[in-house]
């Protein structure tokens, strides 16, 4: 988990970016023909100004240009990074577009598709969604009467997935940018910087974003959802489709979020399950609207989608996941049969 003085002085360094200048000495027909003001009136719900004069102040008052002494323009890092209509259009960022690559199979021997996302992150992100779900691989079932397509992910999952990494990069580390990649079975989005919070409570940490300005446009824009309910929300919405638990882990500098596709109990590995069991109760556990919401072995069934039969089977794993740590019985003393389990940190 990052010290706090790291956490500061990372805060600080993306504040300095934030307000840096991406773009300087322009005219506002210059500002307007590299930022996509419909974009940004459309998604902040106010009605298109009449003339250019009253954009340009309310860019200004959102912190998207900045007046120079000299009267001229200078367009925010922030401002680009979110509303330009091209990245490429300003050196310093096009390395901070989304890469999308999608593979044959699930390593990376070979790409078969790689496509750039070069927009502003907000002018069109139902649009990088769109082109997301397009390259991802679905599944198909057959009804009565006809064959429905069906995506591998939660569509909030991707989304909220994807805005993470928008929003929490580090866009002091230069030369590199957020990646999708799309295998067969499984999802994963990268971001550079490190994590803010401890991934083991990434459910329950106390929101914290490096990019606080950024966030916060985003946030008003609907992008992405409220402060510190966005991983419970990914967490979650996998848990509905019965797929594996989806996995955070960090690097030196990058974190990676991976989504995985259907999958049978069987074939979940013994490390995936426990993952999946801590998160489960980790689930159960925030929900405090009534005690019948702690994790049991029944409700960790269901999450499996597993029958009566399962039961022993779920035991086993209960155990295992608390020889590890990451669970512990609400109340020792509990008959097994009405055991109810709560996180280890708890």
């Amino acid at each position: 988990m990052p010290s706090k003085q790291t956490a500061l002085w990372d805060r600080l360094r993306a504040s300095r970016f934030e307000n840096g200048i991406a773009k300087n000495n322009l005219t506002p027909e210059e500002v307007l023909s590299l930022l996509d003001a419909q974009a940004c009136f459309d998604h902040l719900h106010r009605p298109y100004p009449s003339t250019s004069r009253s954009i340009i102040e309310y860019f200004r008052e959102e912190g998207i240009v900045i007046q120079q002494d000299d009267g001229r323009l200078s367009i925010s890092n922030m401002g680009a990074l979110l509303f330009a209509k091209h990245l490429d259009a300003f050196p310093r960022l096009k390395r901070k577009t989304v890469r999308i690559i999608r593979y044959e199979g699930d390593d990376r021997i070979g790409a078969s598709k790689e496509e750039e996302y070069d927009s502003g992150y907000a002018v069109d992100f139902d649009g990088l969604i769109r082109l997301v779900n397009a390259m991802t691989p679905s599944r198909e079932t057959i009804g009565k009467a006809l064959r429905e397509e069906h995506g591998n992910y939660p569509e909030r999952a991707i989304r909220e997935t994807i805005a993470n990494a928008l929003i929490h990069q580090d866009f002091t580390i230069t030369g590199a940018g957020p990646m999708i990649e799309i295998f067969n079975h499984r999802m994963e989005i990268t971001n550079p910087g490190t994590l803010m919070v401890d991934r083991m409570r990434i459910i329950d940490a106390p929101p914290r974003s490096r990019n606080e300005d950024t966030a916060a446009l985003m946030r008003r824009m609907k992008i992405c959802e409220e402060r510190g309910t966005g991983w419970d929300k990914i967490a979650m919405s996998c848990e509905l489709m019965e797929l594996p638990a989806p996995r955070i882990r960090g690097y030196d500098a990058g974190t990676r979020v991976t989504l995985y596709s259907e999958r049978p109990f069987a074939r979940i590995s013994m490390d995936d399950r426990e993952w999946a069991c801590y998160m489960h109760a980790c689930l159960r556990y925030i929900n405090e609207d009534e005690e019948s919401t702690y994790m049991t072995n029944s409700s960790l069934r269901r999450r499996f989608g597993l029958g009566q039969q399962s039961q022993p089977v779920i035991s086993k794993l209960i155990k295992r996941t608390m020889e590890s740590g990451l669970i512990k019985p609400l109340d020792p003393n509990t008959a097994p049969r009405y055991m109810k389990y709560i996180p280890g940190w708890a």
